[in-house]
Parts: structure tokens; C-alpha cells; sequence
């Protein structure tokens, strides 16, 4: 038995190895676990214990014409895939990305990405229930990242054909869609070396998702903006942006106007620690603002980190009712493998 196993693993091997040398490429595989307790003051929580688990391949190669292939399979617990992605670099052009209808395309990529240690400020574990730009996002999408742009500015164009389209398989149309329809995002971002300002960073974004009208419900299509400012000195990173989401409705859930800021510290190669707030003022019937402030701190250990977040939410979920006004302590260690 154990000579057969062998014998079938060499040959395995092998073809593997046919298959890598004609394709002249890279697979990778990490992952990494999560451990963590979550307290939630005057809340019935259940067992404040909890274990998260991912893993994702990498893969990348480059064809006899220059062009270069870089894939992304990503899985979250249970091993379904949260994420797939192909990126085809084009020299002159630039990176032409298709996404499976994932985060981290178009404008949403920008939803807040203020400084921190570990996570945004409602992110830890105790959710404000804000509703954050998405644009193209929610569908697959295709996005160009020109290389033709002055040094140290970044710029992003994305397009989805169903904006909220469910995810297609090869050879097949997506499923169910939602109410909207095509739409495009337009990223900015500039660093210090196209600023001239060491530690500098500005960015800023647009998104138009045209949507399904009718007089009851909807009045016009899905504009989103977003604005940035980063800025590092030390061991101190500032940030603070605005973003606002016009949804095209006629008198529920009009608007959307949210307001992040942080700072955080690295106190030493392995200590960080920082503060951050989120605030979603929602106008509809009933004009509401939900908010997040969080106290955080990460320690890493060669593969390991320690966190530990302190999260005071007002309103979750635009709910005006005390028993939406509720903090709780996070901590988490997680393993990289």
C-alpha cells in the first residue's frame, strides 16, 4: 500500500511540474486563523468564543508576448470563496483586472481606508450597520489601471454591465440582479512623490450606477464621491475622508453622508496602537446618524498578532432606540501561515 502511494504521488508530481514549466508560472497557497472573545455589554451574546479561518491561492505568470497574469482565489470559513480575481498587465497599457463580483474593485476599494491597527473603526467585531459606498462592486466587474500616469498617482477605472448581478461561472449569465443596472467608478489616489509632500497621501473617487426608476420608489440613478487626505510623520499616521451616497430614491433612504477619521501610533516595530470614529448621517423620512468610535491595539510575534479593540456604537443601524447603543471589547489572536 505505502509503495503504491508513492508511486502515485511521483507521477502526480510530475505532471504537475509538466504543467508548470509550460505555463512558466507560480501557484501559492497561505492562510491564517483567527481566536477570538467578544464581550457586548447589556447584550445576551451566547459564547463569546469565536474561530475564523482563510485561505487563498495566488498564482502568477507571464506569456511569450510580455504580458503578465497574476490570479487570486480567496476563502473564507467553510472554504467558499469570498473573492476571485484575474489580473492580465498589458505593457503600454497597464493592468486590466476582472473580478468576480468581490470587494475591493472601483470605489468601494476606497470605502474607508483611514489609518489603522486593525481594523476601521466598526470593523473589529462590533458592526455600526452603516451603509458605505459600493458602486460597481457588487457585480463582476472589469477595471483598468492605466500605466501611463505621472509617478506616484494612481488611477482606477472600473465598469460592471450589472452593477448587483449575481457572480457567472464559465460559459453562463449571472443570476438574480437587483435593481441596478451598468455602471462605471473613477479612482484617484497621489502619493508623496507626485505631492512633494513627504508622508502625503490624497485620494478621491466617483461612481454612477444606473437603477431601475419608477415614480413610487426610485427617481434617478446612484451617484457616489468620495475624498481622502493621509498623512505620516514618525511613528503617527493621520487620516480623515468624506463620502456621500446619493441613491436615487425618492423619499426612503435618500442619502447617505459618512465621516471618518483616525490616528494611530507605532510604538515600536511590534506595538501599534491607534483610535478611530466613523459617523453615517441618513437622510429619509426620519434624518438619523449612526456612529462607531473604537480604542485599538495590535502586538505582533513573528507570525502571530495580538489585538485588542474597545468599540462604543450610537444608532446601529439607524435605529434610534437605546437597545442600539451598545459597545463591547474584542480581542483576537491571529496566526499567519
Amino acid at each position: 500500500m505505502n509503495k503504491l502511494n508513492k508511486i502515485g504521488v511521483s507521477a502526480l508530481c510530475g505532471s504537475l511540474a509538466a504543467i508548470s514549466a509550460a505555463n512558466a508560472g507560480d501557484l501559492t497557497v497561505t492562510g491564517g486563523a483567527d481566536m477570538t472573545w467578544m464581550s457586548q455589554g447589556g447584550v445576551v451574546t451566547g459564547n463569546p468564543l469565536g474561530l475564523g479561518s482563510n485561505f487563498g491561492f495566488a498564482g502568477s505568470g507571464e506569456l511569450e508576448n510580455g504580458w503578465t497574469v497574476d490570479l487570486s482565489i480567496a476563502h473564507t470559513n467553510g472554504g467558499a470563496y469570498s473573492n476571485a480575481s484575474v489580473t492580465v498587465g498589458v505593457p503600454g497599457l497597464g493592468d486590466i483586472l476582472f473580478n468576480q463580483g468581490g470587494s475591493g474593485t472601483g470605489i468601494q476599494r476606497l470605502d474607508d481606508i483611514t489609518p489603522t491597527v486593525w481594523e476601521e473603526a466598526d470593523g473589529a467585531g462590533l458592526s455600526a450597520g452603516i451603509t458605505k459606498i459600493m458602486g460597481t462592486s457588487g457585480g463582476a466587474t472589469l477595471e483598468l489601471t492605466p500605466s501611463e500616469v505621472p509617478d506616484g498617482a494612481t488611477v482606477r477605472f472600473a465598469w460592471s454591465p450589472d452593477s448587483d448581478g449575481e457572480p457567472a461561472s464559465d460559459k453562463a449569465v449571472g443570476g438574480t440582479s437587483g435593481t441596478l443596472g451598468s455602471g462605471w467608478d473613477l479612482t484617484v489616489e497621489a502619493s508623496s512623490d507626485l505631492i512633494g509632500v513627504d508622508g502625503l497621501t490624497l485620494y478621491g473617487g466617483i461612481s454612477s450606477v444606473e437603477q431601475f426608476n419608477n415614480a413610487t420608489a426610485v427617481a434617478g440613478d446612484s451617484d457616489e464621491t468620495v475624498l481622502g487626505i493621509k498623512y505620516a510623520a514618525g511613528g503617527f499616521t493621520v487620516g480623515y475622508q468624506i463620502s456621500d451616497d446619493d441613491t436615487g430614491n425618492n423619499t426612503t433612504n435618500t442619502k447617505y453622508e459618512n465621516t471618518s477619521y483616525s490616528v494611530t501610533f507605532n510604538v515600536n516595530d511590534d506595538l501599534s496602537i491607534g483610535y478611530a470614529h466613523i459617523d453615517s448621517d441618513k437622510t429619509s423620512s426620519t434624518n438619523v446618524t449612526a456612529e462607531a468610535d473604537s480604542l485599538q491595539a495590535a502586538y505582533t510575534m513573528g507570525g502571530a498578532t495580538f489585538r485588542i479593540a474597545e468599540v462604543d456604537v450610537t444608532d446601529q443601524s439607524y435605529q434610534t432606540t437605546a437597545a442600539y447603543d451598545t459597545e463591547s471589547t474584542i480581542i483576537s489572536l491571529g496566526l499567519a501561515f
